[in-house]
C-alpha cells in the first residue's frame, strides 16, 4: 500500500544571507563521501539529485542549476545505462515535472522553497548540529548536515502553484504548472469563437 504525503511549498521573496553561504568545493566533497556511511553514499552518491556530480561534472548543488534546458535522456543516459540513476524530469504542454527517490525523506525532513519565483530549492536534514547553538546548518559545512537542490525555474513556470509530494517516504515528485503561450490561448479561444458566431 502507498502512502503519499503532500508538501508545503514557500515562497520566499529574498534570499537569506545565512543561506548556503559556505562552497562546497570538490575535494571536501570526495573527502566526504569517503567516509563508510551508507545514508551519505545514498543521498549524495552518483545518480542521486542531490550529488554533486549529477551533472557530469562537480557542480556545487547550493548553486542554481537551469535543470528544464536540458533533456533528460540525454543528460543522464550514462547513469540510466549504469542503473544508478534515481532522478528523472519532463516537461509536458502543462507542466515540469521532477521526480527523485531520497532515502530516509519522509514529511518533517523536506523543505521546498521558491525563491523569488525564479530559484526551486528542496533541501532536507541528515542530522542535527553537535553543539547546541542557534546557527542555522546551513551556514555551516552543510553537507554533513543536510542536503540541498538548488535549481533555476524556466519563465514559463507558473511557480505559485506548484506541487510536491513524498511516496512511501522515499519517492519525491514535484509538479510546477506552465503558463499557456498565447499561440497555446488563441488555438483554445479560436474554435470558441467560431462556435459562438455560429450560434448567432
Amino acid at each position: 500500500m502507498t502512502s503519499t504525503i503532500k508538501l508545503e511549498v514557500h515562497s520566499l521573496e529574498e534570499k537569506s544571507p545565512q543561506k548556503w553561504c559556505v562552497s562546497l568545493p570538490e575535494d571536501v566533497f570526495r573527502r566526504f563521501l569517503s567516509q563508510d556511511n551508507q545514508t551519505v553514499r545514498k543521498v549524495f552518491g552518483e545518480g542521486s539529485l542531490f550529488s554533486p556530480m549529477l551533472f557530469g561534472k562537480f557542480f556545487d548543488p547550493s548553486d542554481g542549476f537551469p535543470l528544464w534546458e536540458f533533456e533528460s535522456d540525454s543528460f543522464l543516459s550514462n547513469l540510466r545505462n549504469s542503473g544508478k540513476c534515481t532522478v528523472d524530469w519532463f516537461q509536458t504542454d502543462q507542466a515540469y515535472v521532477l521526480k527523485a527517490e531520497v532515502p530516509g525523506l519522509g514529511k518533517n525532513n523536506a523543505q521546498i522553497y521558491v525563491e523569488n519565483g525564479k530559484i526551486l530549492e528542496i533541501s532536507g536534514r541528515l542530522r542535527q548540529l553537535k553543539e547546541t547553538s542557534t546557527k542555522d546548518w546551513r551556514s555551516c559545512n552543510w553537507w554533513e548536515y543536510g542536503f540541498v537542490r538548488r535549481l533555476e525555474l524556466p519563465e514559463d513556470s507558473d511557480w505559485r502553484k506548484t506541487e510536491a509530494t513524498v511516496n512511501n517516504d522515499t519517492l519525491l515528485e514535484i509538479r510546477i504548472p506552465r503558463i499557456p503561450s498565447q499561440c497555446d490561448n488563441l488555438e483554445d479561444s479560436g474554435p470558441k469563437n467560431s462556435e459562438s458566431m455560429q450560434e448567432h
